[in-house]
């Protein structure tokens, strides 16, 4: 019988990880400033990806973790797992990925991540694979489209003016402001925000750098005191021994 044992993990180039996320992850899209790519392989086949990467917004992730450089942190952007790969596949494929990188890149310290509740799920792979929780929020960052794609508002709020007509045409909006942010764009074509929460989480690679955080944990309770439990982009309601009564000391 096959297990996550049985899966070999090693980098990848961009071409050949951007390739399975455009299939496989449920946005269908990739990250284009990811720089470092893990393949997960059963039987020679690449069936699944992590792909790590800055921050879209160093200036306000760095804090989280008090004296951080800017090159001692990544996010692992995206993550793409086929159906195929068997049962504790992900959690297993993250801490042989978190060892190479431990290896080759001792200079990083800790990885960022963030679970999507309005389109995916809460993270209990993260839960798993031994990150702390930081941040539950209800979402306020993506928004429903007319061709029914969803648009993330810094896609729009960081794009030039000539490239947010583009984005106009592809999302179908009947109207918009190419000079405004996408708040804006949202009221002109009556677009809500997705209902759900954007759930944060922080492995730490230094023992260390866990002193310096600067945010509370939360325990994994939270998540379903707040309602913000999901499971492939349906809401769910799990009991506390599911969602785990405290992750104070899942870090590593």
């Amino acid at each position: 019988m096959v297990s996550a044992k049985d899966i070999l993990i090693k980098p990848i180039t961009a071409h050949a990880a951007n390739a399975l996320v455009k299939k496989v992850h449920y946005s269908g899209k990739v990250v284009a400033n990811s720089c470092l790519h893990f393949g997960a392989f059963l039987d020679g086949k690449l069936e699944g990806v992590m792909s790590f990467g800055s921050p879209m917004d160093k200036s306000k992730v760095l804090p989280l973790v008090k004296d951080t450089k800017w090159s001692d942190m990544l996010e692992l952007n995206r993550m793409a797992f086929s159906d195929v790969l068997p049962k504790n596949s992900e959690s297993r494929a993250l801490g042989v990925a978190f060892r190479l990188i431990k290896k080759h890149y001792p200079n990083i310290e800790w990885i960022l991540s963030f679970s999507d509740g309005t389109q995916c799920g809460d993270g209990a792979i993260y839960r798993a694979a031994g990150f702390v929780l930081t941040s539950i929020k209800e979402n306020s960052s993506l928004f429903n489209t007319p061709s029914g794609e969803p648009i993330a508002r810094m896609t729009w709020d960081s794009a030039a003016p000539e490239r947010r007509v583009f984005l106009a045409k592809k999302y179908g909006f009947s109207l918009f402001d190419a000079s405004g942010f996408l708040q804006k764009t949202a009221k002109l074509n009556n677009m809500k925000a997705l209902k759900g929460y954007q759930l944060r989480y922080i492995y730490f690679l230094h023992k260390d750098a866990k002193q310096r955080l600067t945010t509370p944990i939360l325990p994994f309770s939270d998540i379903e005191k707040m309602g913000a439990g999901m499971y492939k982009g349906v809401k769910v309601s799990r009991d506390k021994q599911a969602m785990g009564v405290s992750n104070t000391t899942a870090a590593g």
